[in-house]
């Protein structure tokens, strides 16, 4: 009978720490996963005149533009109120934007004549 009670006890001394291991588990895969949805990364390829983003939309949270100017002229990205510095051909740029609500985000080149000439789109927060 004490036998018996020992084996009771044990196994569940054994169900609480295996239960109390995969609690502790959880919330860092969770929190892991949560973190990496909240950024996306967009490559831009900026050249006469045109933009060529990798994606036209992103869920809310940081989106980093990747910007590389592929033509033969400066260049610069902006949006949201946030831009890049002029970008000589073949060299890059990296804008970070944090994008709290839904919506259409206009993008454009500020450079004089650009966004006239077709520098600019619209990127979504969904």
């Amino acid at each position: 009978m004490r036998g018996l009670v020992v084996a009771g006890v044990a196994a569940a001394a054994l169900a609480i720490a295996a239960g109390s291991a995969q609690a502790a588990r959880t919330p860092q895969q969770a929190r892991g996963t949560g973190a990496a949805s909240l950024v996306k990364t967009i490559n831009v390829a900026a050249s006469e005149f045109k933009f060529v983003l990798s994606a036209k939309s992103a869920k809310r949270g940081v989106v980093i533009f990747k910007v590389k100017n592929v033509g033969k002229l400066g260049h610069d990205f902006a949006i949201d109120g946030r831009k890049t510095k002029v970008i000589s051909p073949g060299k890059s740029a990296t804008l970070r934007v944090v994008f709290l609500k839904k919506g259409a985000y206009p993008y454009k080149c500020t450079v004089p004549g650009h966004a006239a000439a077709g520098m600019k789109g619209v990127f979504t927060i969904t």
